[in-house]
């Protein structure tokens, strides 16, 4: 069984940055592609970037791309997620995720996702 925990939310105003990390115990996930993901209130869960074991593949969403990094320490068994010039539309509750079915990214929804953290949240002001 794998725990996520994830850490580095808060409130920040627009343009600000902000690095999320996601520190995973019980077992390791070095081997395991690994995603954030994030809800907004009346939302859908949404991918915002994935990683694949050993950090030489990323995707990142539309709506971040250039503006968010994912990165990973397999030595540390973290999965971080830096994110700069953020805008009102980032606030929502950022979520870590594993997949252990997979080296490498397959899976761009939440569905293809076996672990989960509890999530933080990240609020933008204007």
């Amino acid at each position: 069984q794998v725990q996520l925990v994830e850490s580095g939310g808060g409130l920040v105003q627009a343009g600000d940055s902000l690095r999320l990390s996601c520190a995973a115990s019980g077992r390791t996930v070095s081997s395991y592609a690994m995603g954030w993901f994030r809800q907004a209130p009346g939302k859908e869960r949404e991918i915002v970037a994935a990683i694949s074991w050993r950090g030489g593949n990323t995707y990142y969403a539309d709506s971040v791309k250039g503006r968010f990094t994912i990165s990973r320490d397999n030595d540390k068994n973290t999965v971080y997620l830096q994110m700069n010039s953020l805008k009102p539309e980032d606030t929502a509750v950022y979520y870590c995720a594993a997949d252990p079915s997979r080296r490498y990214i397959g899976s761009y929804t939440a569905t293809g996702y076996e672990y989960w953290g509890q999530g933080t949240q990240v609020t933008v002001s204007s």
